[in-house]
């Protein structure tokens, strides 16, 4: 969506929105750290992110990446920088291009600051010398497809301090195709106010986002201030001078002057905050808290979906989704990225989906081995990783290898049950409690259109001992409101599915809107995440010592156990399935297993050796017969299409204009 209409759509119901920027790290770790980031300040509900250009407009495939990943996977509408700076005509096709193909649709065009080895701005051979050039060549080329931002200086740029020459400069910008301004920073309420005024005379009518610099610490205060020659009012150096070399104290005092100054703006008419985050996310997160207008229980976030909507192309209109995935969104977005089309509406029977192969798309645990067994510590018995579950359910420990976040509030109805069974050795993976016709503003299990009402059937996805599964799949099979899938490592499937068509375990309605069903259950999904599941459960065990206890526990995990998901398709009974675990424990659970001293052969290798291939049941070749002959024609179509992509992530990438907001731009 464009970023200009979600501006007036707020503007007209008055309500107060903001957004965040970002700059691409140095490092790939950094990278990782910030998506991490990314993923949770989504959580505070901006209306857009933006990401800035690389130095000088190099390392323009991390730009682009960083852009291609928030749109595509975090759901983020992404606003791209692009400048002139080193850029040829070529390079700026190229980066467009990718803007587009990623599904973003709002561009920041600027000139951008000289290259770090000049000291004046030079035109690049066969480029753009100014931003208006650049903006009218992106409405020639695109046409509406971009909104086209373009930079505003209140208190002037570092070669230009003329403000009525560079009102006329931004009236030309707009005049060619800008749709709305973004400013570089400032402090001072009444210079931005005053500015803002003159920029309306001059017949400039576009929304206007005032730049905002968190304080966090005092260097960084006078630093910033000093390289964007802005105006400090003294009565903010009165305040940040006396706990100048107390970083929590500057923080704190410098929240309560950024909100005195955002409160300024917002009661003159201004209601739209843009953040400069320098990449973290407490100072910002402190303001908005200040200010009163992050989501709570009486504002939620407004979720069009139960899961984090894709903003990539061809997938704006994307509504159903397997369960499975649930907490491996970014996974889910990988492992389907080249498909044609995408789900809306329905999850049609004859659909065949072709899930990408786990190595095209490097799908596998986050952190480095040591990471993870500091996270997840070094099991030495079953009785030890259900210990680690059930910490997981309570909060205490902030990811398994399946679920790459916290657990959730929407487990709290759940949550005591869960624990329960972890503590007795069924392991817990994904779940979602019934719903009988919430509103769709709850604000835990609420999503969709405003006045509608959600429902869900209660799910359960569990790991289940070889000793158990039998004396499981007797009760299930007892229960008629239950279904359910049973498979193994090595495909062994196990199902009462009256068929293999999806099962809506999700659905909605809304005034004037047809029921909208948006997760489902089914087979071949199923399939192909079991898959995914087992190779992150292996690559969990190889954070281990091959003679390791841990390694030895959690292989005989992977190779063993059944990996179930249960429907209770009767959504108004509350504890349909818990009742189906009573009395069943894992036996000898917290019996320590000692590994053998001698290597040991694991699926028909020596350990530290090369494993032979596990069949490929979802991806490639079909080898095992005990999954039904239906199911088999639908995975042999399966057959990967995809290139294995090149590593688009410069060696040096470092930040660029990440201090003051829009690079300078005339």
């Amino acid at each position: 969506m464009h970023i200009s209409a979600k501006l007036q759509a707020a503007a007209k119901e008055k309500k107060a929105t903001y957004s965040f920027e970002f700059f691409p790290p140095k490092t790939a770790q950094g990278v990782q750290n910030l998506y991490d980031r990314m993923d949770r300040m989504h959580n505070f509900g901006p209306s857009f992110i933006d990401i800035t250009w690389g130095a000088g407009g190099r390392h323009a495939s991390l730009t682009c990446e960083m852009v291609k990943v928030a749109q595509t996977v975090y759901g983020l509408e992404t606003c791209m920088h692009l400048t002139c700076t080193d850029m040829p005509k070529s390079k700026i096709d190229d980066a467009l291009k990718e803007a587009h193909d990623a599904g973003c649709t709002n561009i920041l065009a600027l000139r951008g600051d000289p290259p770090r080895e000049k000291e004046k701005w030079e035109a690049t051979s066969g480029g753009f010398r100014y931003a208006k050039d650049l903006v009218k060549y992106i409405k020639e080329t695109y046409g509406d497809h971009f909104d086209i931002g373009v930079a505003g200086y209140p208190e002037g740029c570092d070669d230009n301090d003329n403000p009525e020459e560079l009102i006329q400069h931004l009236k030309e910008k707009v005049d060619l195709g800008g749709t709305f301004i973004v400013t570089q920073m400032f402090y001072d309420a009444d210079i931005f106010l005053d500015w803002v005024k003159k920029v309306r005379a001059a017949g400039i009518d576009v929304p206007i986002v005032p730049g905002i610099m968190p304080i966090s610490t005092h260097a960084a205060f006078l630093r910033r201030a000093n390289w964007s020659n802005i105006h400090v009012p003294p009565h903010w150096h009165e305040a940040l001078e006396p706990v100048k070399n107390d970083d929590a104290a500057v923080r704190d005092v410098g929240t309560g002057l950024v909100v005195e100054l955002c409160r300024k703006l917002m009661d003159n008419g201004i209601q739209h905050l843009h953040f400069y985050t320098m990449n973290l996310a407490q100072s910002t997160r402190m303001i908005l808290e200040e200010l009163s207008i992050t989501p709570s229980q009486d504002t939620p976030l407004e979720k069009p979906l139960p899961w984090r909507q894709s903003l990539g192309l061809n997938r704006r209109d994307e509504n159903v989704r397997p369960i499975f995935w649930r907490n491996r969104n970014r996974s889910y977005i990988a492992r389907t990225q080249d498909w044609d089309e995408f789900p809306n509406g329905r999850w049609g029977d004859s659909r065949s989906p072709a899930y990408g192969e786990l190595d095209t798309y490097g799908i596998g645990l986050k952190g480095t081995n040591e990471q993870n067994r500091k996270l997840w510590g070094e099991p030495k018995s079953f009785g030890d990783v259900a210990t680690l579950f059930a910490n997981y359910m309570q909060g205490k420990v902030e990811s398994l290898p399946w679920s790459e976040s916290p657990i959730t509030d929407e487990a709290d109805a759940l949550r005591k049950d869960l624990i329960n069974l972890n503590q007795r050795g069924l392991l817990t993976i994904n779940s979602q409690p019934p719903v009988d016709g919430a509103k769709s503003s709850h604000p835990v299990y609420g999503w969709g259109p405003r006045n509608g009402y959600v429902y869900q059937k209660a799910y359960l996805e569990v790991l289940v001992s070889p000793e158990l599964i039998s004396e499981l799949i007797t009760r299930m099979e007892r229960n008629p409101n239950i279904t359910y899938f049973a498979v193994n490592q090595h495909g062994d499937l196990k199902t009462n599915s009256p068929d293999e068509g999806p099962n809506a375990v999700t659905w909605g309605v809304f005034p004037g809107k047809e029921i909208v069903q948006p997760t489902i259950v089914e087979t071949v999904s199923f399939l192909a995440w079991r898959d995914e599941f087992y190779r992150l459960g292996s690559d969990w065990s190889r954070c281990y010592d091959a003679t390791s206890p841990s390694r030895y526990v959690i292989d005989d995990l992977m190779q063993n156990w059944y990996l179930v998901n249960i429907v209770n398709n009767d959504f108004r009974e509350q504890r349909g399935i818990f009742p189906l675990f009573d009395e069943l424990e894992v036996p000898d659970l917290n019996k320590e297993v000692t590994a053998p001293e001698a290597p040991q052969k694991v699926n028909g290798a020596t350990n530290g050796e090369k494993h032979e291939e596990e069949p490929k049941v979802g991806n490639g070749d079909i080898t095992d017969s005990k999954i039904p002959d239906s199911v088999h024609k639908k995975l042999e179509t399966q057959i990967n299409v995809a290139e294995e992509k090149p590593d688009t992530e410069p060696k040096d990438a470092t930040a660029h204009n990440t201090g003051a907001g829009p690079s300078t731009s005339v």
